[in-house]
Order: C-alpha cells, then sequence, then structure tokens
C-alpha cells in the first residue's frame, strides 16, 4: 500500500500521536523545530533543525545553506563559471576546490568497485539524448556509439594540485553523486554550530540525532510510478538515504529511456525502476544508489555484501521489491 507525500512530514517529525504520547519534554523539543526551504542544486531543499532557540538554529541552517552554495558554485553544470563546466571547457583545471577533489576521489573508488558500472564521464550521453528531445527523437545506434566512445572514467587525472581530462571528448557529470555530498556538508556544518537533532533534504536525506519522538527519523521512499505516493517508509538510524530512478528524468514515455546510462552500451539499464540505498555517507549512497541502476539486482547485492553499513531497496519495473536485511521499513508505511 503507497503512502501520500503528504503524510511525509507528520512522520518524518514523528507525529501528533507519537508527540503526545512522549511528553512535555519532547513537545518543547519539537516546538523550537525550525524549518528553512530554499531553491538549491536545481530543486527544493529544506532543513529542519530541533532544540535549539531560533538564532543559533538560523546562524546554523545560514552555514548549512551556504555549504550548499559552494558546492554549487564548484561543481554545477549549468554555471558557466563553476569549476566543473571550466574543466570540462579546459580540459584542465589547476588549483581545484579540495571539495571537487573529495567528490572525484569517491567517484573513482566507486567506479573501480563497480567494475566502471559508475560513471562520471556519461556527460556526453546525456547531451545526446537531450538534444535528441528537442528534436522530438531517439537518438540513432550510430549516435550513441559516437558519444560512448567518449565515455572513460579511467580518462580522470585528478590531483590535490589539478585535474586534467585526458581524452579530448571527455565531459564530467557530477549529478550522481554532487547532492549527496552536499547533504553531507550541510549534516557537518548543522553539527559544528551545535546542532544535534537535525534533518535534511538535499535531494538525498541526512540526518542528526532523533525525530521529536525519540525514535529514528523516518523518510519516504518515493514509488517510481505514482507521483503522489512512497513505496516505502525507511528508519534511517543515523545514516543517509539516497534513490535514483528511472522516473527522475526521461526520454521515452514507457521509462525504458531515461537519464541514467549504462556506460558499456550507452542505454538506459533495463532491469530497475528505482534503488533506494541507506549508508553512513549522503555522498556513498548517492554514487552506490546510480550504481545500482546499472548493475541491476543480482550484482547489487553483491556489492552491498562487501559494504559496511549500506543497504538498499530495489524496485523492479514490474513493481516487485527486494530489500537487504538491515533495510529497516517503518511497519507505519501499512497505515496510510
Amino acid at each position: 500500500m503507497s503512502l501520500s507525500r503528504r503524510k511525509f512530514l507528520s512522520f518524518a517529525l514523528g507525529g501528533g500521536a507519537a508527540l503526545a504520547a512522549g511528553g512535555l519534554g519532547w513537545r518543547r523539543f519539537a516546538d523550537s523545530s525550525v524549518t528553512r526551504t530554499a531553491w538549491a542544486l536545481g530543486s527544493d531543499v529544506s532543513m529542519t533543525v530541533l532544540g535549539l532557540p531560533t538564532g543559533p538554529a538560523e546562524r546554523a541552517l545560514d552555514a548549512a545553506f551556504a555549504e550548499l552554495e559552494t558546492v554549487e558554485q564548484v561543481m554545477s553544470l549549468y554555471r558557466p563559471n563553476s569549476q566543473l563546466c571550466r574543466l570540462n571547457r579546459d580540459r584542465a583545471l589547476e588549483r581545484p576546490h579540495p571539495y571537487l577533489v573529495e567528490v572525484l576521489a569517491m567517484a573513482e573508488q566507486t567506479a573501480r568497485r563497480s567494475e566502471g558500472a559508475f560513471d562520471i564521464t556519461v556527460q556526453p550521453l546525456w547531451e545526446l539524448f537531450a538534444a535528441c528531445r528537442n528534436q522530438a527523437r531517439l537518438p540513432t545506434d550510430a549516435e550513441i556509439a559516437d558519444a560512448r566512445a567518449c565515455v572513460d572514467w579511467r580518462a580522470v587525472e585528478v590531483f590535490d594540485e589539478n585535474i586534467r581530462l585526458q581524452a579530448p571528448a571527455t565531459a564530467i557529470t557530477l549529478n550522481g553523486i554532487a547532492q549527496g555530498f552536499a547533504a553531507d556538508r550541510a549534516i557537518a556544518a548543522l553539527r559544528e554550530h551545535g546542532v544535534e537533532h537535525a534533518l535534511v533534504n538535499a535531494g538525498e536525506v541526512g540526518c542528526l540525532g532523533k525525530k521529536p519522538n525519540g525514535s529514528d527519523w523516518t523518510v519516504g521512499v518515493q514509488h517510481p510510478r505514482e507521483p503522489d505516493a512512497y513505496v516505502s517508509l525507511v528508519e534511517l538510524r543515523g545514516r543517509s538515504l539516497a534513490t535514483s530512478g528511472d522516473y527522475e528524468t526521461t526520454f521515452s514515455a514507457d521509462f525504458s529511456k531515461h537519464h541514467i546510462f549504462d556506460p558499456r552500451t550507452g542505454q538506459s539499464p533495463t532491469e530497475l525502476a528505482s534503488v533506494s540505498i541507506a549508508a553512513p555517507t549522503a555522498m556513498q549512497a548517492d554514487a552506490l544508489s546510480t550504481t545500482a541502476m546499472v548493475l541491476g539486482p543480482d550484482r547489487t547485492l553483491a556489492l552491498i555484501e562487501t559494504l559496511v553499513d549500506v543497504d538498499a531497496l530495489l524496485v523492479l519495473k514490474d513493481g516487485r521489491t527486494i530489500h537487504t536485511q538491515g533495510f529497516r521499513q517503518s511497519e507505519k508505511r501499512y497505515n496510510g
């Protein structure tokens, strides 16, 4: 049974009944919440801080949103002067921001671990499909082959002092990892400003502490075929959550062509409608959710077994779900 998105805030913050049961101390804790929503990273971003007076909470949120702005200045594909755009344009970048070096290091690690299933150099495929969508058509096999020839994560050479693209047509996208990194940076900023309890939704979800009723933060997993519903509610237990799906940006009505590409074929992977990953950091969860879409269920489950404190919820194209043992789903999902 799917759950309406309208119920998400109630479950995320604990719900009225749960607050009442929590006693006066927890009610005061909840009443001190401060929430801010703003446009960042290409979507609405929301952060809720609990347990601090309004002034300190607002200053903590200022710092957290400033971190998101820094990530955009460094990694956006839509700001011509971002470091990522300059790297794609000039083939080299001197004195890169440490954030960019950190994200590229995680991207390389994930590419190696997944045998190339995660590849940040698929940007030529995205550009091809986007251009063809503007022409109301799909790319030809020959066009896809030409774009795929530019895709190779090993062509990115990263050092603290410079970054270079070794192949002339290679271009990078960080859309499968940067949002997670941004959520991590926001959480770090909140923690540095004395926040002990918070929920951050920057496209990928991170948390601190507990929700108002003293239990773990509970967040919804978007249903891949019902835009106003969740397929499950998940208890984070201090971890972060990221979801990738075939519904986010589509190039065909049947969801067979979308924004996630298999670097080996140049086409979208065919087995999964969505993947949600719970992991110690949002960046890891973000990268792994994209990776899993390419790997498919069997290889994803094998990969998850090699990782520490990482769990997955897989939604197949036919609507069936598979989840690892540690992916804790709240029973509240059946009370919608």
